[in-house]
C-alpha cells in the first residue's frame, strides 16, 4: 500500500471519530447554490466560499468548464434537488491554457505516461505506446481566462434546461490572493429575467 493510501484512511478514521450529527443533514443543499469550478488543488471552494458539509453543491473539472456534464450537473441540482444560484469561478494560472487540443492530443498518441512542461512546452518523458483516441475529445483548453468564463456563463444560460430564472454568476479566482474576482460581462449575461430576478432577490432577502 501506498503512503498516500495509507493517509487517506487515517484521516477517514480520524473524520468518523468527529463526524457528529452530520448524518442527519438534509439531501438538498441547505443555501441553495452551485459552484462550478476547476479540480485544481489550491482551490478550496468550502473555504474560498465559506462552506461546510451540507451548504452546497461543489461541480468541478478541468478549467471548471460548461461541459455537457457540467451542465447535466447543474440541471440535476436545480430541478432535483432545489438550488437557485449559480456561480462559475475559472482562475488564474490554469493549467487549462498551457496547451491546446492538438498538443495533448499529439502527446497522447506519442504515450500515454505523464507528459512533462518545460521552457519550450509540453513533452513526453515516457516510453509509448500512445492511443489516438485524444483526437476524437474535446478538451476545453482555455486561450483567454476571462472570454472563457463568458463562455461558459452564456452556454449555461442559452441552454435549453436551463430556467431563465436562475442567476448565473462569473468569477475568477485569484491563486494569488484568493480573492474571488468579477467578470462584469459575465455577470451582466448571467442575469436572470428582469421579474423573475427581481423575485429571486426577494426570496433571498425573505430566506
Amino acid at each position: 500500500m501506498s503512503k498516500v493510501f495509507k493517509e487517506v484512511l487515517r484521516a477517514n478514521e480520524a473524520y468518523v471519530d468527529s463526524f457528529g450529527d452530520k448524518g442527519k443533514l438534509a439531501m438538498p443543499p441547505a443555501r441553495r447554490f452551485a459552484v462550478l469550478t476547476c479540480m485544481d488543488a489550491r482551490l478550496d471552494p468550502a473555504k474560498f466560499a465559506g462552506l461546510v458539509e451540507g451548504d452546497a453543491h461543489v461541480i468541478r473539472n478541468a478549467g471548471g468548464r460548461a461541459s455537457d456534464d457540467a451542465i447535466r450537473f447543474l440541471v440535476i441540482s436545480y430541478k432535483l434537488l432545489g438550488t437557485r444560484e449559480w456561480f462559475v469561478v475559472h482562475h488564474t494560472n490554469c493549467g487549462m491554457e498551457t496547451f491546446s487540443d492538438e498538443i495533448i492530443s499529439d502527446l497522447l498518441a506519442k504515450s500515454l505516461k505523464t507528459a512533462r512542461l518545460g521552457p519550450d512546452g509540453w513533452s513526453d518523458v515516457g516510453p509509448g505506446p500512445g492511443s489516438p483516441e485524444g483526437a476524437r475529445m474535446a478538451w476545453l483548453t482555455i486561450k483567454d481566462l476571462k472570454a472563457s468564463v463568458v463562455e461558459d456563463v452564456e452556454r449555461i444560460r442559452n441552454h435549453p434546461l436551463v430556467p431563465k430564472d436562475i442567476p448565473i454568476y462569473g468569477y475568477i479566482y485569484d491563486v494569488t490572493s484568493g480573492q474571488l474576482i468579477e467578470v462584469p460581462e459575465a455577470m451582466i449575461i448571467g442575469q436572470a429575467s428582469e421579474g423573475e430576478f427581481a423575485h429571486q432577490m426577494e426570496h433571498r432577502m425573505a430566506a
